[in-house]
């Protein structure tokens, strides 16, 4: 029993091969195009109540889901290189989610804010695309 306890160790280390591979902000923009289509269907039936609080509800829960894609791509994908090599993406991916959450497409019906989150999302979409060719 004690010898197990005095028997050298041996480090290991691993590269998180799979989660990394899986991850894609394609994602988060199929969401954001979901909810940029809802902001246009509501525009469509003005006068709709009913249509309209069940867009709400749908259209609350895909931008919730933005926020989940990107932030999971922010805190499990990027790595310390990435942000020292593209500087700005910590703002960029703050002002997307901020942009899918309550002041943006979540609590708000302008599609103007559904295009520049969708534009924010392809600019992450760059650089994720960049960093897997490194």
């Amino acid at each position: 029993m004690l010898k197990r306890f005095f028997t050298p160790t041996v480090e290991v280390s691993a590269h998180c091969d799979l989660p990394c591979g899986v991850y894609d902000p394609a994602q988060a923009r199929i969401e954001a195009e979901a909810v940029k289509a809802i902001i246009a269907k509501v525009a469509d039936k003005p006068g709709d109540e009913d249509f309209k609080m069940r867009a709400t509800i749908i259209k609350e829960q895909r931008s919730q889901l933005v926020k989940e894609h990107l932030l999971v791509l922010w805190t499990d994908y990027f790595k310390p290189p990435h942000f020292e090599k593209y500087p700005q993406l910590h703002t960029l991916v703050n002002e997307a989610t901020k942009l899918a959450g309550a002041s943006g497409t979540k609590g708000e019906w302008d599609i103007a804010k559904a295009d520049e989150l969708l534009g924010k999302i392809d600019e992450i979409a760059r650089i994720f695309a960049e960093t897997k060719q490194a």
